[in-house]
């Protein structure tokens, strides 16, 4: 099967009468494609932009019917919105909790399995500290190098100038990551303790070097509970699949 990779050869391109079953798209831009008389059966779509615009189906914008139903599937998840420090408290409890009950379900050999290119439950948690790390550490309370060393990495960090000399190479033992795991967890519990309504509407530098944008304390805990949630349904979704498989296959 044929690969195309960083190309933009078919923005603005029309496709009549073509087949795109079973093909593949990671890390693309399908914004603005407008589809007409296609069929969809099975078509499986996961954005975590898809919230911050729309989505139509048969002239139904479904993004606010995909967040109602996610805030069904988990509750707590409505308040990664909290604008208030009780709300985000709540919110950060309710997240945590359900972490736990996903990571003490699952049996270790499947703590380093993954679905084709996705992440592992242990690269996921690997990621988390990179979540919290950028923005507690870096952006909220300002540490020049917030980074631990376990921390996994997104695609494209080294294009964004990220130091990726940081970042250890070799996959460290998982009771390593869920001990790093721990400690950064307990930093944002304490941030979150004793973090005021005004401390929440102070500005900051975005950690990623977008200088159009100053978010607040208050948007960067959102971020880290957004990253949370997000990663928590990938997770539960890759684990479905790997269980699956082992039942298949006795």
């Amino acid at each position: 099967m044929t690969t195309y990779s960083g190309t933009d050869e078919f923005a603005g391109a029309t496709f009549i009468r073509t087949s795109f079953k079973g093909a593949t798209l990671r890390f693309s831009d399908v914004s603005g494609v407008t589809m007409r008389g296609v069929d969809v059966g099975g078509l499986d779509i996961d954005s975590h932009d898809l919230f911050f615009g729309s989505l139509f189906v048969n002239g139904v914008d479904v993004v606010p019917l995909v967040d109602a139903e996610l805030d069904r599937q988990f509750p707590g998840r409505e308040l990664q919105r909290a604008k208030t420090p009780d709300g985000l408290r709540e919110g950060w409890v309710a997240v945590q909790a359900a972490w736990e009950t996903t990571v003490a379900a699952t049996p270790p050999a499947l703590v380093d399995a993954h679905v084709e290119d996705e992440w592992s439950l242990a690269q996921t948690l690997r990621h988390l500290v990179l979540a919290t790390d950028t923005w507690l550490r870096g952006a909220i309370l300002g540490i020049e190098q917030p980074f631990h060393e376990i921390g996994q990495l997104f695609t494209g960090a080294a294009e964004m100038g990220v130091d990726t000399s940081v970042f250890r190479v070799d996959p460290p033992p998982f009771e390593e990551v869920l001990e790093v795991r721990a400690e950064r967890q307990q930093m944002v519990t304490d941030f979150l303790a004793t973090v005021t309504a005004e401390v929440l509407t102070e500005e900051r530098r975005d950690p990623w070097g977008d200088e159009g944008w100053r978010p607040t304390v208050g948007d960067c805990v959102r971020t880290i509970l957004e990253e949370e949630w997000a990663h928590l349904r990938y997770v539960r979704r890759d684990l479905a699949v790997l269980r699956g498989a082992r039942a298949t296959t006795g």
